[in-house]
Parts: C-alpha cells; structure tokens; sequence
C-alpha cells in the first residue's frame, strides 16, 4: 500500500516538473516573438504633437450619416429609411472649412477653432478631429462628421403672455449635401400674419462668403433682404466685406398693461457696404476693424381703421460712414449640459469689446449730424468646476422716435453652477436704462419678455431690471433616439418703470414663480427646444390669469 502511494506520488512530481519546464518554454518563445515583432507606435494627442513639431500629412474626411447603423439601437428600419432618403454632405464642403492644411505645422489652437466652427452649422451633430498616424514628424489627421436631418417640415403653436403664435414651415438646411438652404414658412400671430420664403448659399465664391435672400408677403405689409457677407469666419482671418440691403413695411404698436394702445404704418429703407481688415490671432487675441458707409430712412404714418398711438414717430434719414474696432480673447470652454440637453458647447470665458462710432453726413442727406456710437464689453470666467460667469455692458448713443439722438446702456450677468453633470443652477440678471426718444422707444418686460406669469408688454418704461434663477434637469431618457428630455423649476422678478407710458394698474415690482418641461429635438437640424412653461404670478391684478401657460419653441434651454 505505502509502494502504492508512492509511486503516485513520484508520478505527480514528474508531472509537476515538466509542466513548469513547458510553461517556462512557452513564455520563453512568446517573449522573443513579441521582440521580433514590430512594436505599434502609439499617437500622441495634438497638444503633444504640437510641442514636437508635427506637420500635418494626409486629412481624411469621413462624413457619416445621421443615424450609426453599427450602433444595434439605430440599425432599424425607420432610421435606415432615413439614411437612404438623406443626401450626406459632401467631402468638399467639410473641407472647405477647415482652418489647417496638409504641409503646414500642427496648431492645437486651429484644430479646437474648427471644431467649434463645424459645429456651429445646424447641418451638423456630432464632430470628431483625431490624429490618425504618426511617422517621422508627419501626422495624418481624420475629420469625422455626423450630420443632422436637415429637411425640416414644421408646424407649431405657441403661447406667450397671453398671445398665440401659429406657424407652418418647410426648409431644406443642406440641399444636395452642398451647405444650402431653401425654405418657406407661414406665420400666425398678434402682430400678423403671412409667408416668408428664404434662400441661402453659406459657401459662395471663396468658400466663405455667404448669400442670403428673403422675401416676405404679410397681412400689415411686406419684407424684403439681400445679405452678401464673406465675414471674419476666424479669429486669425485678415479680411472681410459686407453688403446689406433690406426693405420693410410693417404695422408697429405700442401697449400698456399687455393691451394694445395704438399702432401706425412704419417704412424703413437700409443699406450698408463695408470692409474689414486684421492682423489676424497675436498671443491670444484678434483685433478687427471695419469701415463702411450706412444707409437708413425710416417713415411713420397714421393707418386708416387703426387706433392711432399716443405719439407718432417723427421721420429720419441716415446717411453715415462708420469705423468699428472688435477686440477677441480667444479663450472658450467645451461644457455640455448647460443651454443644450446632451449636445457640446462652448461659452466664451474671455473678453470681446466693441467700439463703433458712426458719423452723418449732411452733404450725403442726412436728416441730422449728430454723431452716433455703440459701445459693449463682455467677460467670461471660468472659476473651475465648470463654474462660469459671463458678464455684459452696453452703451449706445442712436436716433429715436422723436428723431433726435438718444443714450441707451445697460448691463447683464449670468452665472452657471453645476450640481452635477446633468444639473445646474442658472441666473441672470440685467438692468436697462433710456435716457430721451419718445413712447415708441420705451423699455418692455412681460410674458415674451422675462417675466413668464404676466402677459406680454404688461409694463414698459425708461428702466427695466429683471432677475431669473432656474434649477435645470437634463435626464438620460432618450425617446426614439430623437428626443432629448429636460425640466427646470423658475423664479423671475422684474419692473419697468419711469418714461411717458408707465403700467398704472399694476407698475410696482414683479414677480413669478413655475416650473417646466423641455423637449429638445436631437437630431434636427434646427435642433430646436420645445418649451412647456406653467408659471404663476406672485403679484396679480384684475385680468392677470392665476395661472400662466406657455408653449414656445427656443433654440436653448
């Protein structure tokens, strides 16, 4: 028995040995295999790439359509019925924006700045720069592109401080994949009614000139635009042009209390040519200026079968030259989840400033000499944690409805405060103030205005100050693929006071208090936000309704 167990026990130990002896082996060969082997080179990121050196080589452009049919959860037939129908766009166009070049030095700086202008066209969702290889200082970079569904049929109904808004419309936002619009569109509402028909072509000439023509026909008068504009497209462009022309005829009014006091006929006539020169992005800023001649007659009449208003505006011509100077930090922060539900963005955390200053003519017509000017500064900080403040100042010196100059400034601050990656608390607050002009000229805060549980125009006079805190919701529920889901509890206050057409049923301070529902549109082209609003009035008067509903559709949240 014990010869037995030995045995067993010796035939295990051989076993034992030539195991380890076969494993030794075997890793053995595996580690001269892989040292015979070709080590795969890894790719730097482009801040990396950027401090080596690189030129870029080869850039492959990948556009794709609107739904990945890899991902399991879109390859249905719904969305492969979509892709077939939709036109993607093409390779030309994607390349014609691009700021960087095969043959030149790798830029982190015109890599992020054509991201950020890729995405800014409605054609597109989603946008991936990434380098491809990396051999020898050279890097291959690839562009993928996502687009959106850019044929959009929409008809809407909207409700805003007691007013109704109805709309039809159809447009094409990338005709053929070429970056052109078509479209036509029919509107219902207090104001008026009737069609618009507009056409676009965003890459003319250069590849960055744009086209724009619109004609509208409406019940109270008509509209009519020509935009030719090849813009400062980048903060390092070095030049620009500008030609503008638009006619108008239109009923305007003026309210009180959110009930209309009187309207009159209103004829504007206005042109511009201007150019624009730059010596492009230095240590981090861009300065521009432009110089142009600007053209504006505007006409007021009684309108028969009108209540005619407390005031009527009095008749001007313009006839200036202008110079304006832009001055751009180039600092921007990629966030999500802050105006938009699950969609990247980038708020400004840097400076811009403006200075315009416009000087009549009288030998070209002028109605009157003195000289105009604009005047905005903004400033962005970024306090870390994706804490941001954005703050805005405004001074403007413009004609009035009495034809005389008029001193306009204010100001607005806005902070985001992130709970987490899908909420946040939003405030903004701003303060307005008119110094001259007549009634046509006053300041307005209501339902469309700010104050979501009153009605539109409820108040309007020389100052206006208005505060709204939101706690927002982004959810991860994702209907259909197509649809975003988002909420947000409000409260907003304000009060417009002083002038010659002051609320004295109810011109005290404001304020309201709701919540709502917000549907965003994911994979459209006008990306739209659907807004279901509820608000009450915290401060009511006779004919204000307890409860305040509105359905309006915004670009943002």
């Amino acid at each position: 028995m014990m010869s037995t167990l030995a045995c067993r026990q010796s035939f295990l130990c051989a076993i034992a040995v030539h195991w380890r002896r076969l494993c030794g082996s075997l890793l053995l060969m595996a580690a001269a295999v892989c040292a015979a082997a070709p080590a795969v080179p890894t790719v730097p990121g482009f801040a990396e790439l950027e401090a080596q050196g690189a030129v870029i080589g080869n850039i492959v452009i990948n556009p794709q359509n609107i739904f990945d049919l890899t991902n399991e959860a879109e390859n249905t037939a719904f969305f492969r019925w979509a892709n077939r129908l939709h036109i993607p766009t093409r390779e030309e166009v994607i390349r014609r924006v691009l700021l960087f070049k095969s043959g030149e030095r790798l830029s982190r700086q015109k890599i992020d700045e054509t991201e950020r202008l890729l995405r800014n066209s409605a054609a597109r969702y989603e946008v991936l720069i990434r380098p491809l290889t990396w051999r020898d200082g050279v890097v291959d970079i690839e562009v993928t592109t996502q687009d959106t569904w850019t044929l959009n049929v929409t008809g809407g109904y909207s409700r805003a401080g007691g007013d109704n808004k109805t709309s039809f419309g159809i447009a094409e936002e990338n005709l053929f994949g070429m970056g052109m619009k078509i479209g036509y569109q029919r509107v219902s509402d207090l104001a008026r009614k009737g069609s618009e028909f507009e056409l676009a072509m965003a890459q003319a000439f250069d590849g960055w000139t744009r086209i724009d023509f619109a004609r509208g026909r409406f019940n109270d008068g008509s509209r009519t635009a020509l935009t030719i504009d090849r813009p400062f497209y980048a903060l390092d462009t070095r030049r620009a042009a500008r030609l503008d022309w638009r006619e108008e005829n239109r009923l305007d009014s003026i309210a009180n209390a959110g009930n209309t006091l009187g309207e009159y006929r209103h004829r504007m006539r206005a042109a511009e040519i201007s150019g624009g020169w730059s010596s492009g992005l230095v240590d981090g800023w861009t300065r521009r200026m432009n110089a142009g001649v600007v053209v504006g007659d505007h006409a007021y009449a009684m309108e028969a079968g009108r209540v005619p208003p407390p005031a009527l505006p009095v008749d001007y011509q313009l006839r200036a030259v202008f110079l304006r100077v832009d001055w751009l930090e180039d600092r921007f922060l990629k966030v999500k989840n802050f105006n938009r539900i699950e969609r990247t963005e980038y708020l400004a955390v840097g400076m811009n400033a403006r200075l315009q200053m416009t000087i009549p003519i009288k030998a070209m017509g002028a109605g009157q000499t003195d000289g105009l000017f604009n005047a905005s500064v903004a400033q962005g900080w970024d306090f870390g944690r994706r804490r941001i403040a954005q703050l805005r100042a405004n001074l403007e010196r413009r004609i009035g409805g009495d034809a005389q100059p008029l001193l306009q400034f204010g100001g607005q601050a806005k902070f985001y405060w992130p709970q987490s990656d899908r909420a946040l608390v939003y405030a903004v607050a701003g303060w307005d103030h008119i110094s001259g002009g007549t009634v046509s000229d006053q300041l307005e805060i209501g339902g469309t205005t700010g104050l979501r549980g009153y009605p539109s125009r409820y108040q309007s006079g020389g100052q206006r100050v208005l505060l709204s805190v939101e706690k927002r919701a982004f959810t991860t529920w994702y209907p259909w693929r197509l649809l975003r889901i988002g909420g947000a509890v409000f409260v907003d206050a304000g009060r417009a006071w002083g002038g010659a057409n002051q609320n004295t049923v109810n011109g005290g301070w404001l304020a309201d208090a709701g919540l709502g529902l917000r549907i965003a549109l994911d994979r459209a082209a006008s990306a739209n936000m659907l807004h279901l609003d509820m608000a009450a009035p915290l401060k009511r008067a006779p004919g204000i309704k307890p409860i305040q509903f509105l359905v309006k559709s915004e670009f943002s949240f």
